[in-house]
C-alpha cells in the first residue's frame, strides 16, 4: 500500500468515527448545559467553593467569575512549581525557575499548554498530575462555559442572563470531560501508552553515557491533553513519544480526540438555539477548512523535489516512521486548526509551505473546528462578521439568529478579531528588531524568522505547539510568550461575553423574506470566504517574509 493510499484510509476512517459520534455526544452536551438538575458530586462541588449554582448571572459577573478563576489557577500553579524541590513526588528534579513558573503556569490555565522545558527532566509526578493535568480539564472547561454563554446570548431575549459560570465549569468537568478521559486514557493504555508513577530508571548506555526515563501517569494526562485540546506532553517529544503515542491505531486515536469535541459542539449550537440546520451550517464551515487544509498538506508534503524525497517517498524528515507522512500531516493541521498543540512530527522539519500552513491554521483563529469552545467562540464571531458583509452588500440591517448586528455587535465583534493579531505582530517585531531574541534562533534567514513567529502565534492563538528549533527557555520569551498567553485567552474572552450580554438582552427580529438564510450552503462559502480573507489576509506579509519566503526559495 502506498503512503498517499494510507493517509486516504486513515482520513476516512477519522471522518467515518467523528460522524458516528457527533450527534449523541452533541446531544448529550446541549442536555447537560441546559438542565436544572444537579448531582449530588456537583452539589459537594458547590458547597466546598461556596456557588449557588441556581444564580443567574449577567456578562459582567459571568466575567468576574472567569477570571477570578483562572487567576486563583494561574497563582496556584505559579506557587506548586517553586515550591517542587521541596515536595513529595518531585523525582528529585528542583523548582523551578521564576520566569518560566510563570511561563508554564500562564500556558496551562490559558488552555495553550506551551512548554519551554523538558517534561521528563523539569516536572515530578505531583506537578505533572496534581498541577498540569488538573488545569487540562479546567481550562477546557472554562472555554466550553464561555462558548455556551455566547450561544445562550443568541438564544434568549429580553434579558442580561447568561446562566451560571460555576455550574457551567462543573458541569462541563463532571459530566463530559472526566468520562471520556477514562475511557480514552483506557484505550490508551490499551495501545501500549504507559501509566505508573515509577521513578527515574537506567535503561542503558547511549553515545558513552546513560541513557534515563521516568515513569508517570501519562496515558491519563495524554488522554485530557487531546481531548481538551490542551497539548502539554508528559514528555519533550511529546505525541512522538512512543510512550504517549505508541502505535499508529493510538496516533488516528489522539487526533479522533482532539477533534470530537469541538466538532460535536455545532450540534450543540443548533440544539440550544433551537435549529440544527444552524448547527450544521458551522459545522460545513469547519469542515470544509479542515479537509481543504489536509489535502494542501499532503500536496506539499508527498511532493517530491530531490533524489532524497524519492527514496524516502516523500518529506520524511522530521516524522515518525510508524505514523508516516499522511497521518503526520493529518495530525499537524488538526492540531494547529485547534488550539491543542500536541505533536507527532515537528513542525519546523515540515517543507517550507507546509510550515506555514500550520502558522496559518493557528493564524485563522483556530476555528476548524477550533479549540474546546474556544473555536465554537471563534467561529460564531466570524459568523456575525460575515452576515455584516453580507448586510453591506444589499443595504440591509444585518441580523443573525433573529438579533440585529448592530454598531455595539459590530464593534466587539472587530475587538476580538484585531487583539490576537496585534499581540502576534508586536510581540515578533520586537522579537527580531531587539538583539537578545534573535540569539535564541538555530536558523538564520526565512526559518529563523518563521521560528520567533510560530512561537508569538503558537502563544497568542493558545495553541501551544512549538516549530522547534527555538531556544524559548530565556527570560525574554517566558516573560513575553507568557504574556501573549493571558492576553491572548481574556482580553478576547471580555469582548465575547460583552457580545453575548448584548444579544441576550435584544428581542428577537422575525424573519422576513429579505432576511439571510444563514442555514443555506450559500453562507457556508460566504463564511469560509470571510474566515480566508479577513483573518489570513491580515498575516500575509509576514507569512511572506516566513516560510513562504523559505517554500519558494
Amino acid at each position: 500500500m502506498s503512503p498517499f493510499l494510507a493517509g486516504v484510509l486513515q482520513l476516512l476512517a477519522l471522518i467515518t468515527a467523528l460522524a458516528l459520534a457527533y450527534r449523541p455526544l452533541g446531544d448529550h452536551m446541549a442536555g447537560v448545559y441546559g438542565s436544572t438538575k444537579h448531582l449530588r458530586v456537583e452539589k459537594w462541588i458547590y458547597k466546598a467553593i461556596g456557588a449557588d449554582p441556581a444564580t443567574e448571572m449577567r456578562w459582567p459577573a459571568y466575567l468576574r467569575g472567569v477570571l477570578a478563576f483562572s487567576l486563583a489557577g494561574v497563582l496556584l500553579l505559579y506557587l506548586l512549581q517553586r515550591l517542587q524541590g521541596s515536595l513529595p513526588g518531585s523525582l528529585g528534579f528542583a523548582s523551578i525557575d521564576p520566569d518560566q513558573a510563570f511561563n508554564t503556569a500562564a500556558s496551562f490555565v490559558t488552555n495553550t499548554n506551551w512548554q519551554s522545558y523538558y517534561g521528563e527532566q523539569a516536572m515530578g509526578h505531583l506537578v505533572q498530575t496534581g498541577g498540569l493535568a488538573v488545569q487540562n480539564f479546567l481550562s477546557a472547561a472554562v472555554g466550553m462555559a464561555v462558548a455556551v454563554a455566547l450561544v445562550r446570548g443568541f438564544a434568549r431575549s429580553r434579558t442580561g442572563e447568561l446562566g451560571n459560570f460555576w455550574a457551567d465549569l462543573v458541569r462541563g468537568t463532571v459530566r463530559i470531560l472526566l468520562p471520556l478521559s477514562v475511557i480514552a486514557a483506557i484505550v490508551l493504555v490499551a495501545c501500549g501508552a504507559i501509566q505508573n508513577f515509577s521513578g527515574i530508571h537506567e535503561v542503558g548506555q547511549f553515545m558513552g553515557g546513560s541513557q534515563q526515563w521516568n515513569g508517570g501517569a501519562v496515558a491519563s494526562q495524554e488522554a485530557i491533553k487531546e481531548l481538551g485540546t490542551n497539548g502539554g506532553g508528559y514528555f519533550n517529544a511529546n505525541s512522538a513519544h512512543p510512550f504517549e503515542n505508541p502505535t499508529p491505531f493510538s496516533n488516528l486515536f489522539e487526533i479522533f480526540l482532539i477533534l470530537l469535541i469541538p466538532f460535536a459542539l455545532t450540534r450543540t449550537f443548533g440544539r440550544m438555539v433551537g435549529s440544527i440546520k444552524q448547527g450544521y451550517a458551522i459545522l460545513a464551515t469547519m469542515a470544509t477548512i479542515w479537509i481543504g487544509f489536509v489535502l494542501l498538506m499532503w500536496w506539499t508534503e508527498f511532493a517530491h523535489h530531490g533524489a532524497a524525497f524519492d527514496i524516502a517517498g516523500g518529506a520524511m524528515e522530521g516524522k515518525e516512521q510508524r505514523f508516516g507522512i499522511g497521518a503526520s500531516s493529518i495530525f499537524a493541521v488538526s492540531t494547529t486548526l485547534t488550539s491543542t498543540g500536541a505533536v507527532d512530527a515537528f513542525h519546523s522539519s515540515f517543507t517550507g509551505l507546509g510550515g506555514g500552513i500550520t502558522m496559518l491554521g493557528m493564524m485563522l483563529g483556530e476555528i476548524a473546528p477550533g479549540g474546546v469552545g474556544s473555536g465554537l467562540y471563534g467561529i460564531l464571531i466570524m459568523a456575525i462578521l460575515a452576515v455584516f458583509i453580507a448586510g453591506l452588500m444589499v443595504g440591509r440591517t444585518p441580523e443573525y439568529l433573529g438579533k440585529k448586528i448592530g454598531t455595539r455587535e459590530i464593534k466587539l465583534a472587530a475587538l476580538y478579531i484585531l487583539v490576537t493579531p496585534a499581540l502576534v505582530l508586536c510581540f515578533t517585531a520586537a522579537a527580531m528588531a531587539l538583539p537578545t531574541p534573535a540569539n535564541s534562533m538555530t536558523n538564520s534567514g526565512a526559518h529563523g524568522f518563521s521560528e520567533i513567529l510560530y512561537a508569538y502565534t503558537s502563544g497568542a492563538n493558545n495553541n501551544g505547539s512549538a516549530f522547534a528549533g527555538l531556544n524559548a527557555d530565556t527570560q525574554w520569551f517566558n516573560t513575553t510568550i507568557g504574556l501573549a498567553m493571558l492576553l491572548g485567552r481574556f482580553v478576547p474572552i471580555v469582548f465575547v461575553l460583552a457580545l453575548a450580554g448584548s444579544l441576550a438582552e435584544q428581542k428577537p427580529v422575525p424573519e422576513t423574506a429579505g432576511t439571510l438564510r444563514t442555514e443555506k450552503p450559500l453562507f457556508t462559502g460566504l463564511l469560509v470566504g470571510t474566515i480566508l480573507i479577513i483573518t489570513g489576509l491580515t498575516y500575509f506579509p509576514a507569512l511572506a517574509l516566513g516560510p513562504m519566503a523559505e517554500g519558494l526559495s
